[in-house]
């Protein structure tokens, strides 16, 4: 940055400490970086996201969602899998419920946040696992977990083929595990990719990078309940240390409308449709600063894109 190069020729630090090592590892086909779009909640959403990728020419390689499958209607679940596939796009939607939306008061309380993302008892453990299973059986392929033992037993699932042996686990941000060694135990429990937590610099990527081969999955953006963070002068420095590496762009002051529904639509489709803005932002950024950055084209084999099961059965 020409920046850096300036405070140099005054004698001062270019920087706020000795760079991290740039990554050497890779997605499948080469690639440093991927698009991930978040909280497309619903098929009008999923529509909107994507003729918006279309005009402002994102690639948009993920699209996830945060209400879960279980407030979607079989229609509405075979509608997003049928547009996802036929875009070429991985779709992942939450394995809901979790403590914060059931009866228990302690994940409301001061001190208690931490458990809200957690399954409460054997009754939620079954209904998340069976939320995984109508998504499979709905031809998606890639479900977010906030849970480890939610994760352990999809895995064992997946391996005794009570799952498709394509499902893909993508962990969600809200399982919170921050240090290298942690991340590690969810690779080790099934995970697929791994949304670390949204306020870590780039060095503490690089230093989980060493640890793992999991694709990372990184906030440039973070709502505000995420920290509101805007990252977007960074995106080039942690494609560079964190690669394999989905960036994602959420929205900050933008409202929480989980759970979504059809009287949140308009403002759900408008949420959307300024997130890909704001990736056409951060992707401008990342091509100034980091050009040799390589990207994946459309289509590509390793997406858990789904299986459109409306269209093969019409």
């Amino acid at each position: 940055m020409e920046a850096r190069t300036f405070l140099r020729s005054q004698g001062l630090p270019t920087g706020d400490a000795e760079a991290p090592p740039a990554s050497s590892k890779r997605f499948p086909d080469g690639a440093r970086y991927r698009v991930e779009i978040p909280s497309t909640e619903g098929p009008e959403v999923l529509d909107a996201v994507l003729a918006e990728a279309a005009e402002r020419d994102v690639p948009v390689h993920r699209i996830s969602q945060g209400s879960g499958a279980m407030l979607l209607t079989d229609d509405e679940l075979a509608r997003m899998a049928g547009t996802a596939a036929r875009n070429h796009v991985e779709l992942s939607l939450f394995a809901r419920p979790q403590a914060g939306w059931h009866t228990g008061a302690m994940s409301s309380s001061p001190t208690g946040g931490a458990v809200a993302s957690q399954v409460r008892g054997t009754e939620q453990l079954v209904h998340v696992l069976e939320d995984i299973r109508r998504s499979a059986a709905a031809g998606v392929r890639s479900v977010l977990i906030t849970d480890l033992g939610v994760l352990s037993v999809a895995a064992r699932m997946r391996a005794q083929r009570e799952l498709p042996a394509d499902m893909r686990f993508k962990i969600s941000v809200q399982m919170a595990l921050s240090n290298p060694a942690s991340i590690r135990i969810a690779e080790e429990f099934g995970a697929d990719t791994y949304n670390v937590p949204t306020d870590l610099s780039p060095a503490q990527l690089a230093a989980i990078r060493a640890a793992t081969d999991l694709p990372l999955d990184v906030y440039i953006e973070s709502p505000d309940d995420l920290g509101g963070f805007v990252r977007h002068y960074e995106i080039a420095e942690i494609v560079r240390v964190a690669a394999p590496v989905y960036v994602k762009f959420g929205l900050r002051n933008a409202p929480n409308i989980y759970p979504s529904g059809t009287h949140l639509t308009d403002t759900a489709v408008g949420l959307g449709r300024e997130r890909v803005r704001r990736a056409r932002i951060g992707l401008d950024m990342l091509h100034r600063y980091l050009p040799e950055a390589e990207t994946s084209e459309l289509p590509v084999a390793d997406l858990a894109v789904p299986t459109d099961v409306a269209g093969e059965n019409r």
